[in-house]
């Protein structure tokens, strides 16, 4: 296999620099050992005005399949070819990937001790491939390489030049031109789509192999436009490592977006909740429900001060689901005298007694649970035939898969599971999958959003995919003063942006109903104290118009 790298070069940036870069020195000829032969690095030219690096790697085609035995598709990529004869040792593919990965990883990591400054400096690239298997020809050679900003020539190899009607073999030859890139973004575009242009890896994919591709993914998979073609042919079409590597671009994608990062996205699920998610069966667990914007809300200890939670159907209060803890969220008793008088319905199982009662007065088939956190209503709505589709969206992945443990997809009979599907999205942005439900409910959710972001909610929610019903449950902070162990002035959770008084959440809604088509009532969740009114308070919003103001713009 061959491959070769050139530059051109000034007097002020001389083309030699390339040397620095790929940390290895233009006046030697080096040889590294890999696991399935040796890779060598030469210079065939290097001065101030053109300087070319050649990859030349050497297969132990007697190594590779000893080394591939028993490893299936992955050790043998070629089954109409003998073992021993194929276009392994020629064609590049995984085997050159993992050679560049070994013998320019500092390259690939954009690191440069000697001189700092030059991995971040584009420079005039040409990158050359005599034989490269690709699977899908030439189209598809520019439709990876194009998007990147290369400028690709790709021809075709013909089977035979002696008999032209014979056609063009599989093999193009490559070659890739750029005066925008940087030599580390080049050796990551090679490392992850010459194995996806051939279609095939020669060792065994593991879970290990997902990180692999985001880490050299980073700065392009997640917007390029052949994201699932890359991602599914990389980890060889395995479903499982496919879905998990869509998902985290996915989350990469919408942090970039919302200029955050990552972790403050998919914070929704402490450790502790995960191992509890594999224990749960029918019975309820402490879970967090979760937003479905920018921010998500962390479970808590049962048992834990209100200061970091007090609200059980988010899973962070002071009472688990299942209606354990020190103090009950009615403020009432502690310790022996909750061993001794039965103990209220925690307020999570409230709310969801409270939405299931609204949904199944709406006539609702089809739900939507948006910010679906751990399941918990997921798995309530699965519990009622009348609910034909349910779905359940979450910006968590972690809280997705805790989600899918819960309710147990993979041991699900087949039309149980064809009445339910958890997917990951964020509910800033409109999304198609989200139109033509009957219902949608948004639990303890909106008080995670950002003020300014707000509208966007809205209109992804009521303007874009305008369900039927949507029911809204939010914390009434009037009844905060019942609550003995909350402090005066703190909201229920850390990670409340605000907490709204009934005339506040009524004027909201009043507000959003006008402006998309939807009539209004609002429900007491919980004890209605007569000064302070319910722990939680729910609006029922019903389209009242056939055709919704969907133009209504997000402020």
């Amino acid at each position: 296999m061959f491959l070769t790298i050139s530059t051109t070069g000034t007097p002020e940036r001389p083309a030699t620099d390339l040397g620095f870069l790929l940390h290895k020195h233009p006046d030697k000829a080096q040889a590294f050992s890999t696991s399935y032969g040796t890779a060598h690095v030469l210079y065939p030219e290097a001065d101030e005005q053109h300087c070319t690096a050649a990859l030349l790697l050497e297969v132990d085609a007697v190594a590779l399949v000893r080394r591939g035995k028993g490893k299936g598709r992955g050790g043998a990529p070629d089954a109409a070819l003998a073992q021993y004869v194929n276009d392994r040792p020629y064609a590049a593919s995984s085997l050159l990937a993992v050679a560049i990965g070994a013998v320019f990883s500092s390259a690939m990591r954009g690191v440069c001790n000697a001189r700092p400054e030059l991995p971040e400096q584009a420079r005039p690239l040409r990158v050359e491939v005599p034989a490269l298997p690709a699977r899908g020809g030439p189209d598809l050679v520019r439709r990876l390489f194009e998007p990147l900003g290369w400028t690709v020539t790709a021809e075709p190899v013909a089977l035979d030049t002696e008999f032209p009607e014979w056609g063009d073999s599989r093999y193009v030859r490559l070659t890739l031109e750029s005066e925008s890139r940087t030599l580390a973004e080049a050796l990551r575009h090679l490392y992850v789509l010459l194995p996806v242009l051939d279609d095939a890896k020669h060792y065994w994919v593991s879970a290990d192999e997902v990180d692999k591709l985001l880490r050299a993914g980073e700065g392009w998979l997640p917007e390029h436009p052949e994201q699932k073609l890359i991602t599914s042919r990389y980890l060889t079409r395995r479903w499982s490592l496919t879905r998990e590597a869509m998902s985290r671009l996915e989350l990469v994608r919408l942090a970039e977006t919302d200029d955050s990062e990552v972790e403050a996205i998919d914070n929704a699920v402490a450790a502790e909740s995960e191992s509890e998610a594999e224990e749960a069966a029918e019975g309820e667990v402490t879970g967090a429900e979760v937003m479905a914007g920018a921010r998500t809300e962390a479970v808590a200890q049962t048992g834990a001060p209100p200061e970091t939670g007090t609200e059980a159907a988010t899973g962070t209060g002071t009472e688990t689901e299942a209606g354990t803890g020190t103090e009950t969220e009615a403020g009432t008793g502690t310790g022996t005298d909750a061993a001794i008088e039965p103990k209220p319905t925690p307020l999570a199982v409230q709310r969801r007694e409270a939405i299931l009662t609204a949904l199944t007065a709406s006539g609702a088939a089809r739900v939507l649970d948006l910010g679906c956190g751990e399941g918990h209503l997921v798995q309530a709505l699965l519990k009622d035939p009348r609910f034909t589709e349910i779905v359940g969206v979450d910006v968590s992945t972690r809280a997705l898969t805790i989600a899918a443990r819960r309710l147990r997809l993979d041991r699900m009979g087949e039309r149980q599971a064809a009445r339910v599907k958890l997917f990951q999205g964020s509910l800033a942005y409109t999304d198609s999958r989200l139109k033509g439900y009957d219902a949608a409910v948004l639990s303890e959710v909106v008080e995670h959003v950002d003020p300014p972001r707000l509208p966007a909610l809205e209109y992804a929610v009521f303007g874009a995919a305008s369900p039927r019903t949507v029911l809204v449950t939010t914390p009434n902070v009037e009844y905060n003063v019942r609550w003995e162990s909350l402090p005066a002035g703190h909201v229920r959770h850390r990670d409340h942006r605000f907490e709204w008084t009934r005339e506040e959440f009524r004027t909201w809604a009043a507000a959003v109903a006008e402006r998309y088509g939807y009539g209004v009532e609002f429900l007491p969740v919980g004890p209605d104290d007569p000064e302070v009114g319910p722990p939680t308070q729910m609006a029922v919003f019903t389209l009242t118009t056939t055709t919704n103001t969907k133009e209504a713009k997000a402020a």
